[in-house]
């Protein structure tokens, strides 16, 4: 055995950059999350000069390639994530001297900020080491010459989420008890197409029309009609892909409606808002220069103004409206500190915290096996929130390539049987 010998370390290789030119050629290749938010992403991208195009296969391949290309005791949405591209890739559908591939990097010290370099391993691995990844990222993490995240894309982003925000929530309380099967996806279908026409103008971006976008889908979901007495609510949280992915949760939302439960699935925009709000936490906890924080104090201003005319939208409905991003915060004052901040942080006791507060104890909190983020400020959290809060009915469901979907479905009906509904139940949908 040889002594005083350096290990060989394999040395990193230069990322391909996505140029100008590329910007008129590629097609640019994302993973689907939210099937509302990411159609209108979808569009945003395109309306600034993108040809992108949506992954949305689940078949059983796209996690054996991911498990194939990616370490298994990786995050399991790194795993769902590379595969999906990696499949892509491999089906010969699209041209790989003209595609490139997105992803979002968080910039904190979850392992989402890593998934891109393990992408680009999984992809030499693959045999696709000259694919293009573009970072989407709000802390300027990578830049690249023919992919600007500037005003005009963030502004078109912002509106994306609200309305898809909007439509999530007002979806989940109409679709478990509409009259015809499939008229709450049709109207999503026939807004999303609304929608995405009116970004093609500059109409499109005027507070009034928004505003009268807002009010008219919330009265089009109004008009629908709906039966039954009201049902069972369970809370879905989380880390954020397994929460809303049905790739990474195993159609949760489906499988409930399945059991004849009302789903509530908190929005897109508070994580918007936390992603901003750490920023400006972090010059009082950690004394870092206020100015860094200026652009998030701004980007934070902007997206709550728009939340809070979401919430009046609603308001002025018979519909359940969510807590505005500060009503949120302020609940978990007594239970964290401001500074936990990693993965989804104390928002995800937020969430849990709120959906109690507005009459939902029944919470599933899904999260990737071995998140530890989720493990501390999720699953580490439920015995401090039954304690002060007796009536939470929570339950933590790992999801990962070894779990079995049987295993997760019989504890959530486990909970299910526990659920006590007295008294949690509103007379919004008595009509």
């Amino acid at each position: 055995m040889r002594d005083n010998v350096s290990p060989q370390i394999e040395p990193l290789e230069e990322r391909v950059v996505f140029t100008k030119e590329m910007k008129k050629t590629h097609t640019i290749l994302f993973p689907q999350m939210l099937p509302i938010h990411f159609s209108l992403f979808q569009r945003c991208f395109e309306q600034e000069g993108y040809h992108v195009e949506l992954l949305t296969e689940t078949a059983p391949r796209v996690m054996r390639a991911g498990l194939s290309h990616v370490h298994n005791d990786i995050c399991y949405p790194a795993i769902l994530v590379i595969g999906q591209m990696i499949d892509a890739l491999q089906s010969g559908r699209y041209d790989l001297e003209r595609t490139a591939l997105m992803i979002t990097q968080t910039g904190g010290g979850c392992r989402a900020s890593n998934y891109i370099h393990l992408l680009r391993k999984g992809l030499k691995r693959a045999g696709f080491g000259g694919i293009p990844v573009i970072s989407l990222n709000l802390a300027g993490l990578e830049r690249n010459p023919g992919f600007n995240l500037g005003f005009s894309l963030m502004r078109r982003l912002v509106y994306a989420i609200v309305y898809g925000d909007l439509m999530m929530c007002l979806a989940n309380q109409v679709r478990p008890y509409e009259r015809g099967s499939g008229a709450t996806d049709a109207l999503i279908a026939e807004w999303v197409e609304r929608l995405q026409a009116s970004f093609l103008t500059s109409q499109g971006f005027r507070r009034r029309t928004i505003q009268d976008n807002l009010s008219g889908i919330v009265r089009s979901f109004e008009a629908i009609p709906v039966e039954g007495p009201p049902k069972t609510r369970v809370g879905v949280v989380g880390e954020i892909y397994i929460k809303y992915a049905p790739l990474g949760n195993n159609n949760l939302e489906d499988f409930l409606l399945r059991e004849n439960v009302e789903p509530v699935v908190p929005g897109l925009l508070d994580f918007l808002i936390f992603k901003c709000d750490n920023r400006i936490e972090d010059a009082g906890l950690y004394g870092t220069r206020k100015m860094t924080g200026l652009g998030s104090w701004a980007l934070k201003a902007y997206v709550c103004a728009w939340q809070n005319r979401m919430i009046e939208a609603i308001k002025r409905s018979r519909f359940r409206a969510p807590k505005p991003f500060a009503s949120t915060k302020a609940l978990v004052k007594d239970y964290l500190g401001y500074g936990n901040k990693m993965g989804e942080g104390w928002l995800l006791t937020g969430e849990m915290l709120e959906l109690i507060e507005s009459g939902t104890p029944n919470i599933i909190c899904a999260q990737p096996f071995g998140c530890l983020p989720n493990h501390i400020v999720g699953k580490g959290m439920i015995r401090a929130i039954r304690t002060r809060n007796p009536a939470a009915n929570i339950v933590a469901i790992d999801y990962d390539a070894g779990a079995t979907r049987v295993n997760q479905e019989n504890r959530i009906k486990l909970m299910l049987a526990a659920a006590d509904t007295s008294g949690t139940q509103d007379q919004l949908h008595r009509l």
